[in-house]
């Protein structure tokens, strides 16, 4: 059972997962929250400061015409008011309430900050759409439309919205005080504004000689450095909080503790993002949005470290591009990488309109950077923020720390330390299968019940889908049932998740997985590619699944319980675009893709009896969450039935000629 964030259980059991050290550190923390309860010194007065990490001359005009056309009409959209958090429309961005959250119409305490119980939805509201705000993307997008058009109305009202969250939101008080991922990201977005500005008359006004934002930039990156993400936390939070107190820290080199500030957060985003990424470039949390994000930031502390000509240690730039080679190896054709784990529409660094493709540009960015090798998939699109960073950020061949690495000559399929294959097939058919460890350090804050899952899609569109996540806070039926293990495409057994969870961010006992078979050496001429795997999270059973992608285009998924009779379901969820047709075992698939009809058949296994389940909210069944906050129906089909220790269930996607 889930036990609620911030509940007696939930404490008990988030303290058995930390170690001696941990522990120790955040009673350290608790005692200084105390502490500075009553003792809140003030910023040190500054004099003298200036901005010289300004974008190179010429940088704004080499962003190609359609992503600046895509930026202006968002920036529009902005100053009418208007804009969308995780599927919630806002239309009162010209004065917002920094503390409102349209979604539920509550509004969050003030007070010291420590003491604002911003996981209890009742007492504050959806933290995600208050939150969401005050990492001023929205400035970042603003100031961005006013370096490319010089029109002074978004640079005036990118002031005005600083000057009243400054207002409202003094150090230490409020909300927006409490997570260091959100003090990290509006650092590094505050960064961003004053560069934007920089033609713009106001732009030092209101930063270098303020002494507010000098306030406020201080006090940020004292908070930074008082409350790390320790131990069982340091995931892609500390590197949202290293990467944004470095950048702050070149940038706005003005206060005595600046150089060690910078220093110390420079080592530790060396470590952090050491620490989350595996060897083969992909994320440890195994969630691919949390890649993005954590590609994201990295990219932008080197382009601050660069712009300040403060030197970088290699290793960081390595990471970043095992991850960028990595994620040039996952996505599919339409360049989607896996749904696979949490995903929050978390954003480093935001100056780009609707429509702008996230993966694409940090591929993009990742050519520039890195240099694309012949395997990488085409990036047709266009957008702003990798010319602003490449602007920046010194060419990896060029960099004189740079070791020599070798880079894959063809395309990885297979990641045996992430265990994750992506197996692909002729009709551009792409199915990755997971058999990796459950998720990243001892809480695995950020990993579904999905061990031995499958996500097969065509020509990008998700056929046999992963669901994603939906929601963090506030809906605990919600948040248990996209992480479970009947909400994906895999195997459950007596009604439990192959993990034990306890509490929305924490896993108390891990499925632990191993690949058997990972042969994709026939992708490229035609043959067969072959998976099979196995996990001990239903002890003392152990489920194995085999899969094989043919050239016929046959996908041929069979799974084996070996141990005693227990009761089974088998779930298979089709994507929103799915429609499907159920007569006995059999399924059959349509949809639509560039106006073009498709189809498939889905054999399913005789021994179990299958249902087709849409829509359902008592409990919940037949969902997909294309991001965080919004959901739809979809098709989920389930089989039941129980093992008997020796029989094998087999199915079959067979996919139709066009």
């Amino acid at each position: 059972m889930t036990v609620s964030a911030g509940s007696p259980g939930w404490y008990l059991r988030r303290l058995s997962r930390m170690g001696p050290q941990e522990v120790a550190g955040r009673v350290g923390d608790t005692v200084r929250r105390r502490r500075w309860r009553s003792a809140r010194p003030a910023a040190p007065s500054v004099t003298g400061a200036g901005f010289t990490s300004v974008l190179p001359s010429g940088t704004v005009a080499a962003v190609p015409p359609d992503a600046a056309k895509r930026l202006v009409a968002e920036a529009d959209r902005l100053m009418a008011g208007h804009a969308e958090y995780f599927g919630v429309d806002r239309d009162d961005l010209v004065d917002p309430d920094w503390f409102h959250d349209p979604k539920t119409g509550r509004r969050a305490p003030q007070g010291y900050a420590f003491d604002v119980p911003y996981r209890d939805e009742d007492a504050v509201g959806d933290i995600k759409q208050i939150w969401e705000l005050s990492r001023h993307h929205h400035l970042t997008v603003l100031a961005a439309a006013y370096a490319v058009t010089g029109d002074e109305r978004y640079a005036e009202r990118v002031a005005g919205h600083l000057w009243s969250w400054w207002a409202a939101n003094a150090p230490l008080r409020g909300v927006h005080w409490t997570s260091g991922i959100e003090l990290g990201i509006r650092l590094l977005s505050w960064v961003w504004v004053r560069r934007l500005l920089d033609g713009w008359p106001g732009a030092a006004e209101l930063f270098e000689g303020n002494p507010v934002a000098h306030r406020q930039i201080w006090h940020h990156q004292r908070w930074l450095a008082a409350f790390p993400s320790r131990g069982s936390s340091a995931n892609n939070h500390v590197v949202a909080e290293t990467a944004g107190q470095f950048a702050a820290a070149c940038a706005f080199d003005w206060f005595p503790s600046s150089a060690r500030w910078r220093a110390d957060a420079l080592r530790s985003l060396e470590r952090q993002l050491r620490a989350n990424t595996f060897p083969s470039g992909l994320n440890r949390e195994l969630a691919s949005e949390y890649h993005g994000l954590v590609l994201e930031l990295g990219l932008a502390a080197v382009a601050e470290a660069d712009a300040a000509d403060v030197p970088v240690p290699a290793t960081v730039r390595l990471v970043l591009l095992r991850m960028t080679d990595a994620l040039a190896a996952v996505v599919d054709d339409r360049l989607r990488p896996p749904r696979q784990g949490d995903a929050d529409d978390g954003h480093g660094l935001i100056v780009d309109g609707a429509g702008t493709d996230r993966w694409g540009s940090l591929l993009a960015t990742g050519e520039a950077v890195f240099g694309r090798l012949a395997w990488w998939p085409t990036v047709t699109g266009t957008d702003v923020r990798t010319p602003l960073l490449a602007a920046l950020v010194r060419p990896y061949a060029k960099e004189g720390t740079a070791p020599a690495v070798s880079r894959p000559a063809d395309r990885p399929a297979h990641f045996a330390d992430a265990g994750m294959t992506v197996l692909r097939g002729p009709e551009k058919i792409w199915c990755r299968c997971d058999g990796g460890p459950h998720g990243f350090l001892s809480i695995a804050a950020h990993a579904h019940a999905d061990a031995l899952s499958v996500e097969v899609r065509h020509d990008g569109v998700d056929v046999l889908a992963d669901p994603g996540t939906f929601c963090y806070h506030g809906q605990p039926d919600w948040r248990r049932y996209f992480r479970s293990t009947l909400g994906h495409n895999t195997l459950e057994l007596d009604g439990e998740d192959q993990s034990v969870s306890g509490g929305p961010f924490l896993w108390t006992r891990h499925a632990r997985s191993r690949v058997l078979v990972a042969d994709t050496s026939g992708a490229g001429d035609g043959g067969t590619v072959r998976w099979c795997a196995e996990h001990d999270g239903y002890r003392p059973s152990v489920h194995r699944r085999r899969v094989e992608l043919t050239s016929a285009s046959e996908l041929r998924v069979v799974d084996e319980v070996r141990g005693p009779r227990r009761a089974v379901r088998l779930a298979f969820h089709l994507g929103p675009a799915v429609a499907a047709e159920l007569t006995g075992n059999r399924a059959r698939l349509t949809w639509t893709r560039d106006g073009e009809d498709r189809s498939a058949v889905l054999d399913l296994p005789g021994q179990l009896s299958w249902g087709a389940h849409r829509g359902e909210s008592d409990p919940p069944l037949g969902w997909y969450s294309a991001g965080f906050g919004r959901k739809e129906p979809a098709t989920t089909l389930v089989g039941a039935g129980f093992t008997d220790g020796t029989e094998g269930f087999t199915t079959v996607l067979r996919f139709q000629g066009q």
